[in-house]
């Protein structure tokens, strides 16, 4: 198998559900994701030398590599975060029917 990058699973957190879901739309609306799927938890992490534990939803975004520097300009502009949580882990085995749906659904 040759492992070439076909499909970006970008991750981010959002506090609240709602923007959460408004911020989905909005990489939707654009083309620059094809499916948000949103977990809603926790989370523990360190933050100006403390240990926090607060409730966030988890985006879990599909897309294509050459979407991710604009997905990534337009996720850190409308993020509430002062440090948005912003991943990107390359994908190198999809199944063709869904990769096919990606680029279907994320092309302008």
């Amino acid at each position: 198998m040759e492992n070439k990058v076909c499909l970006l699973l970008v991750l981010t957190t959002f506090p609240e559900a709602e923007k959460a879901r408004e911020a989905a739309r909005s990489l939707l609306d654009s083309k620059l994701a094809a499916c948000c799927t949103l977990f809603e938890g926790s989370s523990l992490y360190w933050w100006e030398n403390r240990l926090n534990e607060e409730k966030e939803t988890v985006m879990m975004i599909k897309t294509r590599p050459e979407l991710y520097p604009e997905l990534e300009r337009r996720l850190k502009e409308i993020h509430p975060y002062q440090v948005p949580e912003i991943i990107a882990l390359p994908v190198i085995a999809v199944s063709q029917s869904y990769l096919d749906w990606v680029k279907e659904a994320t092309e302008v």
